[in-house]
């Protein structure tokens, strides 16, 4: 069964935001989801001169993939979370924004230049802190606890945070012209955006791991 996220009225943009995975394919397959990210999935096929069915299958496989990839223990789960997410967005993005602004720095004259790409990264940072350390403090403990009353308002939160967050994502993507890197760039730029092009995959994953697997499974206990 497809999943809703991959109904072809949906636009890519909504897709490459929450589903883990699924930029890569659109890379892979020539479907912008930056400039061209308001065309849903049908259009993008089209214009792509792709099959929907195949394109759909394709990302349907990453749907199941991270749902049997999940642990089924809720307290292993929200330990995955952290360990694999929260200290690993914290520990890159220490490295990638002086990194940005560097190469910002030394190559803004270049018409592909990443120009705005530090903001975006420090609005990212700060984005993910004030909401990782609220779960930290609150909602996993909450969870863990089994304090049910009051999670839907949390839920609604977590929900609002992952998306002022998608649409820093999607800014990166579009100052780093959807992370294509120039002929000869130099080795900070190709660090940069290797880096970045994780970061940014990480960050949609760790969504989905909380929005479709874990408040699902704490708002039912």
């Amino acid at each position: 069964m497809t999943d809703p996220l991959l109904s072809p009225g949906n636009t890519v943009a909504d897709i490459a935001a929450k589903l883990p995975g699924a930029a890569r394919i659109f890379r892979e397959t020539g479907i912008s989801f930056c400039c061209g990210g308001d065309l849903s999935l049908i259009q993008a096929a089209d214009k792509a001169g792709l099959d929907l069915a195949d394109l759909t299958a394709r990302l349907q496989g990453l749907i199941d993939k991270a749902s049997r990839d999940a642990p089924l223990d809720t307290p292993a789960l929200i330990q995955r979370i952290i360990d694999r997410y929260h200290v690993t967005h914290r520990e890159e993005l220490d490295f990638l924004i002086p990194l940005a602004n560097r190469v910002e720095i030394v190559h803004g004259d270049h018409d592909e230049a990443p120009l705005g790409l530090t903001q975006a990264l420090i609005a990212l940072r700060d984005g993910l802190d004030v909401q990782m350390t609220a779960q930290e403090n609150l909602l996993f403990p909450a969870i863990l606890q089994g304090e049910v009353a009051g999670l839907a308002g949390h839920v609604r939160t977590v929900i609002d945070q992952h998306d002022e967050i998608g649409t820093i994502l999607q800014r990166i993507e579009h100052v780093t012209h959807s992370m294509q890197l120039p002929i000869g760039a130099c080795g900070s730029w190709t660090a940069l955006y290797t880096g970045l092009r994780k970061l940014c995959a990480d960050v949609v994953a760790h969504f989905y791991v909380e929005q479709s697997l874990l408040l699902p499974r704490a708002v039912a206990a």
